[in-house]
């Protein structure tokens, strides 16, 4: 599970414990708004308040591209599409917009 917070990190955190498993992930310049999971879970998409998406892998943590950037409002709603090739995004700029998730 990946959390998402004002305070503009990321926390992943294992289930069965409830623990944290890494330290807070930095990224955002701003609150991270919206958060999900690549189909096979080996990456995360996080959108923020800062009008950016950011790419991370789920096992290491790292981001694995520069942001996304696009939008003109913060990032309230972040999905990748079913194959995993494409990211959709929403935001308060009132647009919807669809990204390459290998090239933004």
């Amino acid at each position: 599970v990946v959390s998402g917070s004002s305070d503009q990190t990321i926390c992943i955190w294992d289930v069965e414990s409830g623990l944290m498993i890494n330290q807070p992930l930095k990224g955002h310049s701003d609150s991270v708004w919206a958060l999900s999971f690549s189909p096979d879970g080996q990456r995360f998409i996080s959108g923020s308040a800062d009008k950016t998406i950011c790419m991370w892998d789920a096992n290491t943590g790292l981001q694995v591209c520069k942001p996304f950037e696009g939008h003109s409002g913060g990032i309230n709603s972040i999905t990748f599409s079913c194959d995993g090739r494409k990211i959709v995004s929403g935001s308060n700029d009132r647009r919807i917009c669809i990204w390459d998730a290998k090239t933004g």
